[in-house]
């Protein structure tokens, strides 16, 4: 168990213990009532809008407080008449039968649901087909059963033992200032992932949202894949050829919280503010506005559960980034904590039904494919998330490093280069749990969000509008460039198991990002990706593209994030950080001017080649040192020639 090796877990044992026995004690009966985890999480196969085997119809909602449901929709002119009306079948359960030629693929329908004292038309709980209306903005349910359902041509690409992330967002994927869609992404950002070596893409925003700018964040319908960016098959198509070029496609999945909205969302569905979750002011997210699931509830879990089970059968996809889960697992949601306490991991300000779905759920998923990767979104560092369940965790393969983006933010924005400290940055870098794995990342999408900026911007602000082009001489600019590359390297290569770039920001994109809002006039120019820039062979992102390209393409192929880093030398005077990692070596030369030559330390004995360089003019840099240069070990002693601000991989 996870306190077996961690004695400042010792004081916990019997919880962690108990939360493990609360666990199996759920899924047991859930077992007993279902036959087994997988075929408990089959809701979605039972609400919904269905085809019977005969060819009917079939509609099923749960709404245990309604008095009387309707469906409504083009094929009855919207009419709430009684050959639409469902019927009670016990347990809460509402069900309505109709003939093959009642209704057709494409047609639009809502629920007009009754409770007492009340009514009002709701979306289906469960509906997979959500569409907006340009001129109203208001969605309906759309029948989605087209006449050639898409063919799959190739294979999960198989287990990621250690990711190397593409975090991205289909609808600013485009240069033009417009939502983007599926099929733009496959053609045009698909082959550029490949390129660049990343193995693993993480979509943003799937679940279908009311308003744009949420990010995605604030999910109204659960099962429905955002009409915005295109069809099903246009987005089974894009993971197909992912597939097919060995990139595992995970989501960006939404279970921390739902958008508030009653008219598209699950906020007052049947009348009552608790049917999925929680009443009064614990239902209430204080910072986000949204409503906050009650897991305690089966109704809910089953819920979330079939959710998962959906997704990853309908799109095949690979796995998951659960958002929030510090949210989830503290009922303060984590607002205001510094969590320097393991106390905080085990006190009655834990959620114990969000850890217990938590658990269920990557326990599922697993089941479904042992291959699959899950990933905690968590700022709490909550000891056994990302440990197994076998352990007494709670099965996460992964967690997010958030810690090492927020230090770069740190050192970029309140230490001046010779207040870099290496010892530090070696620590915070390498800090994490022994027996979890994480995915570290210098910046993701949250450091690039609006009042926010990319490092890159924070290296150079300004300066990148006038002397990006290569013929430039401008020392902000080659300061930023020479670190990009740096702060970008150490941080994969000392990364705990895994590795994660925003898009766009292998090649430095400028400014930061901002969705179209009533504050910008409904502006797009900041929610794309200007892919010019990168193609430019006049600008200096094309460097940066480069490099990113050699650092993924070396530290995945030599599987570096295999085995841990070990720290050579951290030198506070000169400014270099050395260290080992399986059978490379890694220096770096943070000192803003001074060049080091004949700068040795110990390795073990053999000759070593220049691999990596980030001062190949190819990369931007000055040609100082070049790949392919050889030096031998002198008595335990590897001599190199360091220039400022400059990083060299080895390979023996």
């Amino acid at each position: 168990m996870i306190y077996d090796n961690d004695p400042w877990l010792e004081p916990y044992k019997e919880v962690i213990d108990r939360r493990h026995r609360d666990v199996l004690a759920i899924l047991d009966r859930m077992v007993s009532r279902a036959g087994s985890l997988t075929d408990a999480a089959n809701n979605h196969m039972y609400y919904g809008l269905h085809r019977l085997p005969g060819g009917d119809w079939v509609f099923r909602e749960f709404a245990p407080n309604a008095s009387r449901i309707y469906l409504i929709g083009q094929f009855n002119n919207w009419r709430r008449t009684e050959g639409y009306a469902l019927k009670p079948v016990g347990g809460g359960n509402w069900e309505l039968t109709l003939p093959s030629y009642f209704i057709s693929h494409g047609e639009l329908y809502k629920l007009f649901v009754e409770w007492p004292g009340g009514g009002a038309e709701r979306l289906p709980s469960y509906v997979n087909r959500a569409v907006q209306d340009p001129e109203t903005k208001l969605f309906c349910a759309q029948v989605w059963e087209p006449a050639k359902p898409y063919r799959w041509r190739n294979r999960r690409p198989g287990p990621r033992p250690n990711p190397f992330i593409y975090e991205c967002h289909i609808g600013m994927s485009s240069e033009d200032e417009k939502v983007s869609t599926f099929d733009e992404f496959r053609r045009t950002v698909l082959p550029r992932v490949h390129r660049l070596g990343y193995d693993t893409l993480q979509i943003m925003a799937l679940q279908e949202h009311p308003y744009y700018g949420s990010f995605g964040y604030q999910v109204s319908n659960f099962f429905a894949l955002s009409s915005r960016f295109g069809t099903p098959e246009e987005f089974k198509r894009l993971v197909d050829d992912a597939h097919g070029m060995g990139i595992a496609v995970i989501m960006d999945i939404v279970h921390s919280h739902s958008v508030d909205n009653e008219a598209e969302g699950l906020g007052m569905f049947d009348g009552r503010e608790d049917l999925y979750f929680h009443k009064g002011e614990r239902g209430r997210h204080p910072a986000w506005g949204s409503r906050c699931f009650d897991y305690g509830k089966d109704e809910t879990v089953s819920f979330l559960l079939s959710n998962c089970k959906y997704w990853m059968e309908e799109y095949r996809l690979d796995g998951f980034r659960f958002d929030g889960v510090t949210s989830m697992v503290y009922w303060d949601h984590g607002l205001g904590k510094d969590f320097g306490d393991y106390s905080l991991y085990f006190d009655d300000g834990v959620d114990e039904d969000a850890l217990i779905y938590l658990t269920l759920a990557n326990r599922l998923i697993h089941d479904l494919d042992p291959d699959a990767l899950t990933i905690a979104e968590d700022v709490s560092g909550m000891a056994g998330l990302a440990a197994s369940f076998g352990e007494g965790g709670v099965g996460f393969d992964f967690r997010m490093s958030m810690g090492v983006a927020d230090h770069w933010i740190k050192w970029i924005k309140e230490k001046s280069d010779e207040q870099w400290s290496m010892g530090e940055i070696w620590w915070e870098l390498t800090r994490k749990r022994a027996d979890e794995k994480t995915v570290s990342y210098a910046e993701c999408h949250d450091q690039a969000m609006v009042g926010d900026k990319t490092i890159i911007f924070r290296l150079m602000d300004k300066e990148m509008y006038y002397s990006m082009d290569t013929g430039s001489e401008n020392p902000v600019v080659d300061r930023g460039v020479a670190l990009h590359k740096m702060i970008r390297l150490v941080t994969a290569a000392t990364a705990g198991d895994g590795y994660l770039n925003f898009m766009g920001n292998e090649f430095g994109h400028p400014e930061w990002i901002d969705f179209p809002r009533e504050g910008n006039r409904w502006s797009y120019s900041h929610a794309r990706r200007q892919w010019s820039l990168e193609d430019s062979p006049a600008l200096r992102y094309a460097g940066l593209a480069r490099f990113d390209e050699a650092m993924v393409h070396y530290l995945s192929n030599g599987q570096c994030l295999a085995v841990p880093p070990e720290l050579i030398r951290a030198d506070e005077e000169k400014k270099i950080l050395v260290f080992r990692r399986k059978n490379s070596i890694f220096a770096l030369n943070f000192h803003p001017s001074a060049s080091f030559a004949d700068y040795g330390f110990p390795a073990p004995g053999g000759e070593y080649s220049v691999a990596l360089s980030s001062d190949e003019a190819e990369f931007g840099g000055f040609g100082r040192v070049c790949k392919g240069e050889r030096h031998l070990t002198v008595d335990g002693i590897l001599y190199l020639y360091l220039p400022s601000r400059t990083l060299l991989v080895l390979n023996n």
